[in-house]
């Protein structure tokens, strides 16, 4: 689990980055992280670890059970992550569990906004996500349409992923989360 680090940008909260699949949260959480020098988790990965790949839980089990652990594993994972500033990249449904919304509301959420255009490349590279079998990107287009507004009111802040490299990505939201830090310390004077 997430070892403690030096105040962020942020102070001392976890950065959870929420988004739909394919957006990119793994890899800029990564990014962010290093910049950071900050522990970095993916949910995605916790879940593999402790109970194996995601395909196999959603053809074993079923989408339910998938989400039951899931909201286990975000739960343990922001908990362990209190009072340090890990980056957390939690998966593309992972916010419509109303626990999960409560448990970060105590961290920083970074919503990463995309569109069809930016993932289609991806989706196409990677079949393994069960929620995409068939018609991948109409199957994405209706689940991010249905999520878009949760994904909206949890962020604190929204970065626009449409352009640019991980790295210029990570530079972008290490300033956005500087910002947010320096207006929130202002509302608090």
């Amino acid at each position: 689990m997430p070892a403690q680090s030096s105040a962020g940008p942020v102070g001392n909260r976890p950065i959870v980055l929420i988004g739909p699949m394919a957006v990119g949260k793994s890899a800029i959480g990564q990014q962010l992280a290093q910049q950071l020098g900050a522990p970095f988790v993916d949910t995605d990965a916790v879940i593999v670890a402790g109970h194996g790949s995601i395909a196999d839980i959603f053809t074993g089990r079923g989408e339910r059970a998938f989400r039951e652990i899931e909201a286990r594993a975000v739960a343990s994972t922001v908990e362990a992550a209190e009072g340090t500033a890990t980056v957390i990249s939690l998966g593309g449904g992972a916010v419509l569990d109303s626990g999960t919304q409560q448990l970060i509301g105590r961290c920083t959420v970074v919503y990463l906004e995309c569109d069809a255009n930016t993932v289609a490349a991806r989706i196409a590279r990677n079949s393994g996500r069960p929620l995409l079998a068939g018609d991948a990107m109409g199957r994405w287009t209706e689940m991010f349409a249905a999520r878009k507004p949760v994904y909206e009111r949890l962020a604190d802040i929204t970065l626009d992923v449409r352009q640019g490299s991980v790295s210029e990505l990570g530079n972008r939201l290490e300033a956005a989360l500087h910002n947010y830090a320096a207006a929130k310390q202002e509302v608090e004077k």
